[in-house]
């Protein structure tokens, strides 16, 4: 799936992330949802490669990176923990300004990295999301209901773990086919990968506690950096055209009131863009990145 690309095992200071490099130009860093890995980039990262050196990984707690411990408070699985630790990744590989392109979770770390790391992040592009500060501050039944899963892996340690333990394929499966448009978009052998993963306990638990730091910590730097900190780099947003993010919000509007230079459109796909509308997805990306 990753013709010509490398398979990378890099020690951060906290642990060891995995993921693969290809290509040549200008560096982009590629990042993954839930509930998959880099490999949700298989039809996106081979065509960016022709024009860029593009970096795929698997975010901490995720497919083959590492599961540091966490704590109390949750901060090791907190988006600006993982996003600095991606910052620090892009460096040992001699990266100092690249590009980031973010999926669902993937996305929330890139976005954090933009207000984080500025000197870092040239260009963001986030697909099917709004800011988690937005996303909390106008949950109501609808997203209540809807986003089910934010509760349900954000629930106190052990109960979202053994629940899931039991029977991983089952909350991958109801994912993959419920939030896509089109449920062939998975081979076989990335949705047992998806499985695969979560059949891991340390695995399983380093999600739920990023889920818990999302409604704790997130949440909190995204409020204190509301009005007082902004994206300066530009921005790409992509949403699916019947998603929960086209039916609850206005998403150029939600994150224009993050960052003054903002465009995008929806796409004709599920949640699962790059692997339900890769075309579409490369189209935007290259018109963006380029």
């Amino acid at each position: 799936m990753f013709d010509g690309f490398e398979e990378l095992d890099l020690r951060t200071t906290d642990t060891v992330i995995h993921g693969r490099r290809g290509g040549a130009g200008p560096p982009v860093l590629l990042l993954h949802g839930m509930p998959e890995t880099h490999l949700m980039w298989h039809r996106v990262a081979p065509r960016l490669a022709e024009r860029f050196t593009v970096v795929a990984t698997d975010l901490r707690g995720f497919g083959d990176s590492g599961t540091p411990p966490s704590a109390p408070d949750h901060a090791p699985y907190s988006m600006r923990r993982i996003g600095g630790e991606q910052v620090e990744l892009m460096r040992l590989l001699g990266y100092d300004r690249f590009a980031v392109v973010g999926h669902d979770r993937g996305a929330r770390c890139a976005y954090r990295m933009a207000l984080d790391h500025p000197d870092a992040v040239t260009r963001l592009a986030v697909l099917d999301i709004v800011p988690t500060g937005d996303a909390y501050r106008r949950a109501d039944m609808e997203f209540s209901l809807g986003f089910w899963l934010w509760s349900f892996l954000a629930a106190p340690e052990p109960v979202p773990e053994r629940l899931i333990a039991r029977a991983p394929d089952v909350i991958v499966d109801h994912m993959l086919d419920t939030l896509s448009e089109l449920p062939d978009a998975f081979p076989a052998a990335v949705r047992a990968r998806y499985v695969a993963q979560l059949r891991a306990p340390q695995t399983v638990h380093a999600i739920c506690e990023q889920y818990r730091a999302a409604a704790t910590l997130d949440y909190q730097h995204d409020e204190a950096d509301r009005g007082n900190r902004r994206i300066g780099c530009p921005v790409l947003v992509l949403w699916s055209h019947a998603g929960p993010v086209a039916a609850w919000y206005e998403p150029l509007g939600v994150w224009r009131a993050w960052a003054d230079e903002v465009d995008g459109c929806p796409v004709a796909a599920g949640h699962f863009l790059p692997e339900e509308a890769p075309e579409e997805t490369v189209w935007h990306l290259l018109g963006f990145l380029t």
